[in-house]
């Protein structure tokens, strides 16, 4: 048999830990779930990405609903172990030295997963040389560009210093990555150099945005000063700078044996956009154990004992009984209420209808939009009672449109006051994230279509029992089951989210039972298949490994849901 391969995971950013902020959003948690359950499963996988020891930000909102940003600072001295190799890059003519810091993802049976967050912040460097690994995705596209040679060009130096010496597979996860692929070119001896095809048997590439604006791009001007005239003339020569322009997104999809969208949908979506690319879709999931709840947990462990390590046992829920459920739940929901006023001092009561919306603050996530008709939203919650929202969610500090989404949010509370209650908790993150999806009664979710990827915070909230209304897209595309694992709104009509939550509503109050049972429904159904257990196992049988006769990979297979 031959040896298993060795995987080299490359991410912008990743959710490693509670304790520092390495992470913006669903990027980064999706890497963070990936490196825990390669570890649970004993994946032989080391992961690269920035140290950020300034972190993404911490957020404030003010009484006004404006966001207000500051350092989220943490010291890896104090939570990472130092590595003693050092590396170096060529950024703008100077030498960059960089350092790292390693920290082990432990998987349930003691397997480890290495992560290096990579660090410039060393004497030896220029002042503003020092500073680039220190803010996630902070600064101009220079900075941008100069972080993704670290990340790429550096992270490849440095497995190869720390010993990593058989590295198989070299998963980009999104473009931001794609430097490495050069970084191995430049392994490759004399002419074939001037080729992708040495690269194109290592390196596999997810693509997680169909927007075209979020992908990188650099003009030539701009990579000849950075990066060097040589390494921009070689891009040249292999054909990857269209129009002046180096487009990450192309540079990976060129160097990849493997590439995969994160949803079926959005597979669709990609080959759309990238016309040519043989594009797979393996569907997202999350990380069961970090993302269950205490009192579901502690059900599961006793109905469940093995779903920690075989999360498709999350099937045997339909056999809880639903009181068991309504119980875990009225926990969960108490405790989210007491970190709500502990943050905000805000009192929400247990019995009102509760919807949760959180995530990260951008236009096309719309997190104002259950509020775009005020007046039917004020009688509908005169027919069906007072309802709460909780909200969660941090804009980047240049996108002022999502900051925009947060102001109407506030306004709209302010308006609606009388008949709803709203509180927008500021500074949300994965702690403050196991509470809202975990307590809230239903998940909203209502992202402008194709524009949602996956999606993953619906996943997490399926694995509590929550069921979610949400716009089809991304991966309710393939979780939805009306009635029974959630609600679908329908897009092309204005009216739908209020009549779903007119529908729901009055489901939950004439039959509780009935609630319970949807509970029970979305726990076995959705958490036992959008897991990243499942993902991986797909990862490592799809793209980490040929297939042994043909050495060609095989084609994926369609998650059951979508045989429906």
């Amino acid at each position: 048999m031959a040896p298993a391969p060795q995987i080299a995971y490359f991410s912008m950013e990743i959710a490693l830990d509670e304790r520092f902020s390495t992470y913006s959003g669903g990027l980064g948690i999706l890497a963070g779930d990936t490196l825990r359950s390669a570890a649970d499963l004993g994946l032989p996988m080391v992961a690269v990405t920035l140290a950020y020891p300034n972190g993404y930000f911490r957020q404030t909102i003010d009484a006004n609903g404006a966001q207000h940003e500051s350092p989220d600072t943490w010291s890896p001295a104090k939570l990472l172990k130092p590595v003693v190799s050092r590396v170096h890059v060529e950024i703008e003519g100077r030498t960059v030295r960089i350092a790292a810091w390693r920290f082990d993802v432990v998987g349930v049976n003691h397997d480890i997963v290495p992560a290096y967050l990579l660090d410039t912040d060393l004497e030896e460097n220029a002042p503003e040389d020092r500073l680039i690994t220190a803010t996630l995705y902070g600064g101009d596209a220079r900075y941008r560009l100069a972080q993704e040679i670290v990340l790429g060009i550096g992270g490849g130096r440095m497995l190869e210093a720390l010993g990593y010496r058989s590295i198989d597979t070299y998963h980009m996860n999104e473009g931001h990555a794609a430097l490495v692929a050069l970084e191995l070119l430049e392994r490759t001896p004399g002419a074939a150099r001037e080729s992708l095809d040495p690269v194109k048997p290592h390196c596999v590439f997810t693509t997680h945005t169909p927007m075209p604006a979020g992908h990188d791009r650099f003009d030539t001007a701009l990579l000849a000063s950075v990066l060097g005239p040589e390494p921009t003339q070689r891009l040249r020569r292999l054909g990857l700078i269209e129009d002046g322009t180096l487009n990450m997104t192309h540079l990976a999809l060129r160097a990849s044996r493997f590439v995969n969208a994160v949803a079926m949908r959005h597979g669709e979506v990609s080959r759309d956009m990238f016309p040519g690319y043989d594009i797979a879709a393996i569907t997202n999931g999350v990380h069961a154990a970090t993302w269950v709840a205490p009192p579901f947990a502690r059900l599961f462990d006793r109905a469940m004992p093995q779903w920690r390590r075989d999360n498709y046992q999350l099937r045997h829920a339909v056999g809880l009984r639903v009181e068991e459920l309504q119980a875990a739940h009225a926990e969960a929901k108490a405790a989210l209420f007491a970190e709500i006023h502990e943050r905000t001092g805000v009192r929400l009561a247990p019995d009102v209808l509760t919807l949760g919306f959180a995530r990260r603050a951008t236009a096309y996530k719309r997190a104002d939009w259950l509020f775009h008709d005020p007046a039917r939203l004020r009688a509908l919650c005169a027919k069906i009672g007072r309802i709460q929202v909780v909200y969660g969610g941090k804009a980047h500090p240049h996108d002022e449109p999502g900051k925009a989404g947060i102001r109407h949010v506030h306004e709209a509370r302010a308006a609606l006051h009388d008949v709803l209650d709203v509180v927008y908790v500021p500074n949300y993150d994965m702690a403050l994230a196991k509470y809202i999806i975990s307590g809230v009664d239903v998940w909203l979710n209502n992202p402008q279509p194709p524009l949602e990827a996956s999606g993953t915070s619906g996943m997490k909230a399926a694995l509590n029992g929550i069921p979610s209304l949400s716009v089809l897209d991304g991966w309710w595309v393939e979780g939805c089951i009306e009635d029974r694992t959630g609600w679908a709104i329908d897009e092309l009509r204005d009216e739908s989210i209020y009549e779903k939550i007119e529908h729901l509503a009055a489901q939950l109050a004439s039959a509780p039972y009935a609630y319970g049972e949807i509970m029970r429904y979305a726990i076995s159904a959705n958490g036992s298949f959008f897991n990243t257990q499942r993902m991986v196992q797909q990862y490592a049988r799809l793209a980490y490994t040929p297939h042994p006769s043909t050495g060609l990979l095989p084609q994926p297979v369609l998650p059951a849901a979508a045989l429906r």
